[in-house]
């Protein structure tokens, strides 16, 4: 499968699981997408390695900087610190309630589905996460499946590194096939 295009890459400027960033975006480069790392400050991205401190990555954008329409598709890696800071940035919780009502696909994996939740777009979706997101998606009106993988009209998600390549997989699949109007339409009528 072939992408064209820019993905937006959304992580906190510390925090996010250097695995579930790598993988997808070495799966993303060999699909030939141009991954975006997108912060909401600029300069460099600490990543990690469970607890342990891991790589430091260029920002290319501030999430301030970035429009959804830019992109064919916005993937959010885990970490359990990462998501959290995100959830607490006003500005990148808009725009992934931006990229989601507008239909771009999205994908989310591990304690990536806490940023879903907080920008309120989890409502009447099935996803699957980290499996102590459970209640927090429950709660914010999703439905919670314990499966490797899970897309719901564009709306990957994995529970945890050990599903990447799955995750890896069935992203570039719906990155290439491109935005989900009617997905989008029915998320905005159920709010």
């Amino acid at each position: 499968m072939r992408l064209s295009g820019k993905v937006a890459v959304l992580v906190a400027n510390d925090g996010v699981e250097q695995v579930e960033l790598t993988e997808p975006w070495k799966a993303l480069e060999d699909a030939g997408a141009e991954p975006v790392l997108i912060a909401p400050k600029a300069g460099e991205v600490q990543a990690r390695n469970h607890l342990e401190r891991g790589d430091r990555f260029p920002v290319d954008l501030t999430v301030a900087e970035a429009t959804p329409s830019d992109f064919i598709g916005l993937m959010l890696p885990g970490g359990v610190a990462n998501p959290d800071f995100l959830r607490l940035d006003a500005t990148a919780v808009r725009f992934v309630r931006s990229c989601v009502e507008t239909g771009l696909p999205v994908a989310a994996i591990c304690h990536a589905p806490w940023t879903l939740v907080e920008a309120d777009v989890v409502r009447g979706r099935t996803l699957t996460s980290w499996p102590s997101l459970r209640t927090d998606i429950r709660n914010a009106g999703g439905n919670w499946v314990d499966e490797e993988v899970h897309n719901d009209h564009g709306l990957v998600t994995s529970r945890r590194p050990d599903d990447l390549p799955a995750f890896c997989a069935k992203m570039v699949e719906e990155f290439a096939e491109g935005r989900h109007p009617a997905a989008g339409g029915a998320r905005r009528a159920a709010r």
